[in-house]
């Protein structure tokens, strides 16, 4: 199942360029309506998901890249010891492994993850993210659909 690792690789290169255009063109903190409900807002993530620990002094940056490296390396085992017919968790599973790449370069290089996508409605705005969280969030839906489909076919 190693062949879905095209996913991962196609992943971290639409994410990487993605963030080298927000961070040429934009300012940070800069803000581009695209249409209601959704911008292109540039900014810095120094924490995880949701800016968790994004104000904790520095630390978290090793913290959540040697997580995401060992993750990484995990899901690459995960995915070699997967059978043949386990078609969409190679899928899943290389599109979590492209989103924590893509994210685990940006700590790595700067010490924070560049983000730029910003959905809201009214004054709410959900948590600006980016395509590596974006394909990381799809591998996991994409994970919990096919464990609801498994045991429908189980029972």
């Amino acid at each position: 199942m190693m062949k879905w690792l095209w996913l991962s690789v196609l992943t971290v290169i639409l994410d990487q360029l993605s963030k080298i255009w927000i961070d040429t063109n934009m300012s940070l903190y800069q803000s581009i309506p695209v249409f209601p409900g959704f911008n292109i807002t540039y900014v810095h993530n120094f924490g995880a998901a949701f800016s968790f620990l994004s104000e904790q002094g520095g630390w978290q940056r090793w913290f959540f890249a040697v997580l995401a490296a060992s993750i990484s390396v995990g899901i690459v085992i995960w995915i070699k010891r997967l059978k043949p017919v386990e078609t969409l968790s190679a899928i899943s599973l290389s599109l979590i492994l492209g989103g924590a790449i893509g994210n685990l370069i940006d700590r790595v290089i700067y010490g924070y993850v560049i983000d730029f996508f910003d959905v809201y409605y009214q004054t709410w705005h959900w948590p600006v993210f980016n395509i590596a969280d974006s394909a990381i969030t799809l591998g996991v839906v994409f994970m919990i659909y096919e464990s609801f489909v498994q045991n429908e076919q189980e029972d």
